[in-house]
């Protein structure tokens, strides 16, 4: 079912040309949240999520513009939507007493990453076992804690996986809003200044099964949301300045008959194809394409999986997408116009050393993939040829970021490995913080921001012995 409702205001003004946040025809870029059990089986048992920390990104030739060098990161994944910075003079190096600008604890349990604008952070997080939903601001050049503010307060938590939060799911922020969703609980927006909650939603319902994990996209005047439940499957756009429903569209096909196969938790991309915006949407047992302005479908490929995580991407002409549980595989796909497409544009399938959470990156030419197991994989995007294979050890949920050069993977154990791009696994460091790294990190001028499973650092190159402890 698909339906459409009146509700662009006048004082919601659209923007010119492509949609905020979005990608611009003449780059032919898109727009742009998991976890891991101890065993295969309990794997496939949960399918699980932790969003936050999955994404996809790509660098390369089809870049003309990426993030501005000391620039902002608005949204999952970056200004792009993919992890891409052109910052220079990051740091290589850092530990507990090297490259430390402040470090912050932060209270609550939250996988969501960190969005940066404007001088401040924002992310969410969840206390009181889920009862208490709130949104967080943190000073960009301070480290303290300028906004703490109860959004919701949930009488009856719903059920989240052991190893997934309440909020998990990543802001998006634009000039003097914030936007931040706690899935099937609540969707609002926030004043950056005030932090004045301007409009609530908690109509968006579905069973997660495991907790939420998709996280929001703007596409012009809309806050577009996956849903994918137990439930119900539908994807949906609200009236960012009101927070109403301007276009509802379920799932087409027939679920399958497990409910635990139905969910799905990815996020969606917005690419443009032949001049026209799509919608590129994982979900369980098919990826589908839509037209983000009203939500029409417009296409659809069929697979076996669910629980998808790790956000598509595009590129070289293809988009890449995981299948999610059980099994993870990773297609190369064309777009197309309409129809069924499952025949004739699939391109390649990698079925082995697949991700089921962190999300690969696109380097030139090369698909750079991390699995949960920490074996980072080198393919030829193109093709799907291997070039190269290389365990860097532990386990990984957060997805990697391309800077200055460089390619960093950050490792649950908070390990973080480095390495350059090319056709041989070349290592040019591993730096360890204190705790866990799960939500993706965010690139803030010469800095990396990185938010761990305690607290929230500021990492850039200082001079030796160099420490900033204010935000402690």
């Amino acid at each position: 079912m698909h339906y459409r409702t009146n509700d662009l205001s006048e004082n919601c003004p659209r923007r010119g040309g492509q949609a905020h946040f979005a990608h611009r025809a003449s780059q032919n870029e898109p727009v742009p949240d998991r976890f891991r059990l101890g065993s295969n089986s309990r794997r496939a048992a949960v399918g699980l999520l932790v969003i936050a920390a999955a994404g996809w990104l790509a660098v390369g030739g089809r870049f003309a513009t990426a993030a501005p060098a000391g620039g902002d990161w608005p949204q999952f994944r970056g200004p792009t939507g993919e992890g891409i910075s052109d910052a220079t003079g990051l740091p290589l190096n850092w530990s507990e007493s090297q490259n430390i600008a402040w470090k912050t604890p932060l209270e609550g349990k939250g996988w969501s990453s960190p969005v940066v604008l404007g001088g401040q952070i924002w992310m969410t997080a969840a206390r009181d076992d889920g009862h208490s939903l709130r949104a967080i601001c943190v000073g960009l050049d301070s480290g303290k804690i300028e906004h703490d503010v109860e959004v919701f307060h949930i009488e009856s938590p719903v059920h989240i996986n052991g190893r997934n939060s309440h909020a998990s799911p990543t802001p998006v922020i634009e000039p003097g809003r914030v936007y931040v969703h706690f899935g099937t609980m609540g969707t609002a927006c926030l004043a950056t200044d005030t932090a004045k909650i301007l409009w609530t939603n908690q109509d968006l319902k579905l069973n997660h099964l495991e907790g939420p994990g998709s996280s929001p996209i703007i596409y012009h005047d809309l806050l577009i949301v996956h849903c994918d439940g137990s439930d119900f499957q539908y994807i949906v756009a609200v009236n960012k300045m009101t927070g109403k429903i301007v276009w509802k569209t379920d799932r087409s096909g027939k679920p399958d008959e497990h409910d635990n196969r139905r969910k799905s938790f990815c996020t969606p991309l917005v690419i443009n194809f032949h001049g026209h915006d799509q919608l590129i949407s994982p979900a369980a047992g098919q990826i589908l394409a839509y037209n983000p302005a009203t939500g029409e479908e417009l296409w659809k490929i069929r697979h076996d999986g669910y629980s998808i995580v790790p956000r598509p991407l595009y590129g070289r002409g293809l988009i890449f997408f995981s299948t999610g549980y059980d099994v993870p595989q990773y297609w190369a796909i064309r777009p197309g116009d309409h129809g069924d497409l499952t025949s004739t544009n699939v391109v390649w399938k990698l079925t082995t050393q697949a991700p089921l959470n962190p999300s690969p990156v696109l380097v030139g030419d090369g698909l750079y993939i991390v699995n949960d197991r920490g074996i980072v994989t080198c393919l030829d995007a193109e093709s799907g040829q291997q070039r190269w294979h290389h365990r860097v050890g532990g386990d990984f949920w957060a997805s990697p970021i391309v800077v200055d050069g460089r390619i960093y993977f950050f490792g649950e154990s908070g390990a973080t490995t480095v390495i350059e791009p090319g056709k041989e696994y070349k290592e040019l460091a591993v730096n360890h913080l204190a705790d866990g790294i799960i939500s993706s990190p965010a690139v803030a001028g010469h800095s990396f921001i990185i938010r761990t499973t305690t607290s929230l650092y500021r990492i850039e190159k200082l001079p030796p012995g160099g420490l900033n402890t204010a935000g402690r």
